[in-house]
Order: C-alpha cells, then sequence, then structure tokens
C-alpha cells in the first residue's frame, strides 16, 4: 500500500513538468506567438490559414496576429474547405473579407497564388493541420504558396504541426511524374510520414517546387512532438480538419478508403462515419464482409453494414443518396499494424472479384494511386511497388526531418 502510495505521488509530480513530458504538445503556432514574434514584428504579414489555425487557449491565430500592435496583417487566403473548413470536398469557395482584411480563396477561381495576391505582403505565415496523406489538399496549397513567395520574394514561415498519423510509418507508392496534379504535386508515398513543415523543406531541397523555386523558408517546429506519436498521443483536441474526416479514425483510413472515390462505390460520406463505412446498393453486406475477413488483413476487422447517404454539411451531393447501400464498417483494431493503403488496395481487388460486373473506375483511381495504370496493377505488383518506394523514400528524407 505505501509503495502504491509513493507510485501515486511520483506520478502527480510528473504531471507537474513540462507539457512535453506529459504528452502535450505545443503546435508551432503557439511556438511563433510565445517564443518568436519577432520574426515578424515590424511586418507586413500574410496568412495562409483555417479553422484548424487555433491555439491552445482557443484562440485563432488570425484574430492573434490581426490584434497585435506590432504588426499588420494585410491578406488571408485559405485552402480547400474555405476558411471556415465548412465546403465540401471539391467545391469552389469565393474569395470575400475576413473581418477588414482581404481573403483570397486558393479553392475557386484559382488555386496558386497570384504575384498580385502577394503585394504588400513582406512575410507569409502559413497555419495549416494536415492529416498525413499525399492526396490531402493543403499541402499542394502550401507548396504553390511557397513558389508564388519565391517569385515575388516573399519569405515563408510555416508553423508546423503534428503529423495525426504520426512520423514513422509509410504506405503506397510514390507519386509518378506522369500523375502530377492536385492531389498529388509532391512525389510522396500516399501516407508520407511527414510534417507539413518537413514535406516543404523536402520539396525545396530536393527541388520538387515549379521551376527549381527556393523561397526563403523557416519552419518554426512543434514543441515536444515525437515521430512515434499518434494524435491521440499529441494530447491536442481533434479539430476535423475538414467536414468528411471527423475522427482520428477516419483519418488513419483515409489513405486506404480514399481509393475508393476512383471507383463507383461510396466511401461513406454523407453517413456519421465517412471513409470507416463503404458499400453500394449492389453488394451483399455479408458476402463481401465474409472475403475482406477472410483476408486477415493486420490491425483490422470489418463487420457489416448498411447505410443511406444523405445530404448534409460538408456533404452536400453524397454518391447513391437516399439509396440503401449494404457494405462494411472499418474497425481498426490496431493502428501500429493497420495499413490503410494495403487495406484500400484489398477492399477494391475483393469488390472485383464479388461484383466485376457492377464495379467501375475512373481515372481518378491513378492519381489517387500516384502510379500510372493502377487500375490494372496486379495486388501482388501493387504491395510489392509500394515496399520498394517507400524502402527508397525512407533514406532519401532523413536530411529534412525536424523531430526525432
Amino acid at each position: 500500500m505505501v509503495r502504491t502510495r509513493l507510485l501515486v505521488c511520483l506520478l502527480l509530480l510528473l504531471g507537474g513538468l513540462t507539457p512535453s513530458l506529459r504528452g502535450q504538445v505545443r503546435t508551432g503556432a503557439d511556438v511563433l506567438i510565445a517564443d518568436s514574434l519577432h520574426l515578424l514584428k515590424g511586418k507586413r504579414v500574410g496568412l495562409l490559414a483555417n479553422h484548424t489555425s487555433r491555439l491552445a487557449s482557443g484562440e485563432m491565430l488570425f484574430d492573434v496576429l490581426r490584434a497585435h500592435p506590432e504588426l499588420t496583417v494585410t491578406a488571408v487566403f485559405s485552402p480547400e474547405h474555405g476558411f471556415s473548413g465548412s465546403a465540401a470536398d471539391g467545391e469552389a469557395v469565393a474569395s470575400g473579407m475576413a473581418g477588414d482584411v482581404p481573403l483570397h480563396s486558393l479553392y475557386g477561381i484559382t488555386r496558386r497564388p497570384t504575384p498580385a495576391m502577394f503585394d504588400g505582403i513582406d512575410v507569409l505565415v502559413m497555419d495549416l493541420q494536415d492529416i498525413g496523406a499525399r492526396f490531402y489538399t493543403y499541402i499542394s496549397t502550401m507548396a504553390m504558396c511557397c513558389e508564388t513567395a519565391a517569385e515575388t520574394g516573399v519569405r515563408v514561415i510555416v508553423c508546423d504541426r503534428p503529423n495525426p498519423l504520426g512520423g514513422v510509418k509509410m504506405e503506397g507508392p510514390v507519386r509518378d511524374e506522369s500523375q502530377r496534379s492536385f492531389v498529388g504535386y509532391l512525389p510522396l508515398p500516399v501516407r508520407h510520414g511527414l510534417t507539413a513543415g518537413e514535406a516543404l523543406r523536402m520539396a525545396v531541397g530536393e527541388g520538387w517546387l515549379r521551376d527549381g523555386a527556393a523561397p526563403q523558408l523557416t519552419v518554426i517546429p512543434c514543441d515536444g512532438w515525437r515521430r512515434g506519436m499518434d494524435f491521440d498521443a499529441t494530447g491536442l483536441p481533434w479539430v476535423s480538419p475538414s467536414p468528411n474526416i471527423p475522427s482520428v479514425d477516419a483519418a488513419f483510413a483515409y489513405p486506404g478508403t480514399c481509393l475508393l472515390e476512383g471507383s463507383n462505390l461510396s466511401e461513406g460520406r454523407g453517413t456519421d462515419t465517412p471513409f470507416l463505412v463503404f458499400g453500394a446498393p449492389f453488394v451483399d453486406a455479408e458476402a463481401l464482409c465474409a472475403g475482406l475477413e477472410a483476408r486477415q488483413l493486420p490491425g483490422v476487422r470489418f463487420h457489416t453494414a448498411h447505410f443511406t447517404p444523405d445530404p448534409r454539411r460538408g456533404a452536400p451531393h453524397p454518391r447513391f443518396t437516399g439509396e440503401r447501400c449494404a457494405g462494411v464498417r472499418i474497425e481498426i483494431t490496431d493502428r501500429a499494424t493497420f495499413n490503410a493503403f494495403r487495406t484500400g488496395v484489398n477492399i477494391l481487388d475483393e469488390v472485383r472479384a464479388q461484383y466485376g460486373a457492377f464495379l467501375s473506375f475512373t481515372s481518378y483511381l491513378d492519381l489517387l494511386a500516384g502510379v500510372s495504370g493502377f487500375i490494372k496493377l496486379p495486388i501482388e505488383d501493387a504491395i510489392r511497388r509500394s515496399a520498394e518506394d517507400i524502402r527508397r523514400f525512407s533514406a532519401r528524407r532523413i536530411p529534412y526531418l525536424l523531430y526525432p
């Protein structure tokens, strides 16, 4: 009993130590405000931000910077889903005003900031919560901002944030050059294991930006984040980075089940669990679930599901709106062994085996996978290609890593 009490006391004492020892991570935005505002004093500041760009206090970075007496926020930029993060996937967002500051949408008339948009800016601060998948478009927007910054001589400061999936594990192939697009702007694996700051450091260092652009780039690292942490280990509150990533498990599944967007299956948009449930009216839930369970994929269980996609915030026109779908619900049982990309490829392979006459694909699947002809690639070749690409990429990324 005495030993137990001593142990409890010791744990309570440790709870009073630094935030990083308790698992509480400080984001780059919090570090900027607390320790690095001298970088912005006297400057005209542009800000790439959205609803995820908030501090530990709950305040929005935009509001804190705009209220600061020693700098001037002259322009705001927003990525896909808009400044409020409420627009649907692929929905064009109009520019406007954020208070008395011009707000330029980079998912409307243009996805690349024009040099004119950078007039009156000395430094561009970028603060967006990425989710660690190549086809999530926030890093594409950040890379294009870096290109325009290099062209106009504007300095770039990235307020880094944790990769919700952790920084160790990688999945899927590295994008082919022929498949460069807005959902694959940088040649990364599908699950890349980098923070946004690390990915941009690598983009500059490897010459991946347009015309070899090399902006003056400063990354303000997170305090207390380690590569082995997934998001739940950070102590930070989950703020859905977009309407259809409502949970950390949805983020973990996304590098695999997003591939279904290149088929005529529902990926669960229009339900409460997008990317964790999938199916179609032509599917037999029990048969598909049994086929996937028989594959014995690590870290995941499959359960029968029936759902009806309905219009909602962030999914105004989901596939099979109002139609009863049968399918499967994913349960991630072990994040350490779960491989989303491998799971997604197996899902497509099993659906093709059972419902080949009903299943169809579009060229979008090649863009998502990043591989030309991926639609026709045998599953064994897809998995082998992924393993080979990741082995090479793992060594290549080492000089750009910021965290142990």
